[in-house]
């Protein structure tokens, strides 16, 4: 089974960078398709970005606005998330995941076309 795990979280100020991290055990996270969602208090889980296990194909979610940058590192087995000009209303638990079937790509941003999840990292974005 896939086990995952978000790191690089944390608190920063608006305007600030941060990048998340989503390294894969188990199996090897090279042969899957990573999605990064996210879930503030009170709301829905949202996704953000996905990629597929080649990396050559990237979605990204309207609110993004080009900020965030999706990409993986497949000798690392490790995904990643670079967040640029945050803002207050990023502030959430973000949260990777990958879906059950290996080499699978659907570009969605539907929690229910995925499996695997990671137990979330918190960002907070505050000055």
């Amino acid at each position: 089974q896939l086990q995952l795990v978000e790191s690089g979280g944390g608190l920063v100020q608006p305007g600030g960078s941060l990048r998340l991290s989503c390294t894969g055990s188990g199996y090897s996270l090279r042969y899957y398709a990573v999605a990064w969602f996210r879930q503030a208090p009170g709301k829905e889980r949202e996704g953000i970005s996905c990629i597929g296990a080649r990396e050559n194909r990237t979605k990204y979610a309207d609110f993004v606005q080009g900020r965030f940058t999706i990409s993986r590192d497949n000798t690392k087995n490790t995904a990643y998330l670079q967040m640029n000009s945050l803002k207050s209303e990023d502030t959430a638990v973000y949260y990777c995941a990958a879906p059950r079937t290996p080499l699978y790509y659907s570009g969605s941003f539907r929690t229910t076309d995925y499996e695997y999840w990671g137990q979330g990292a918190q960002v907070t974005v505050s000055s």
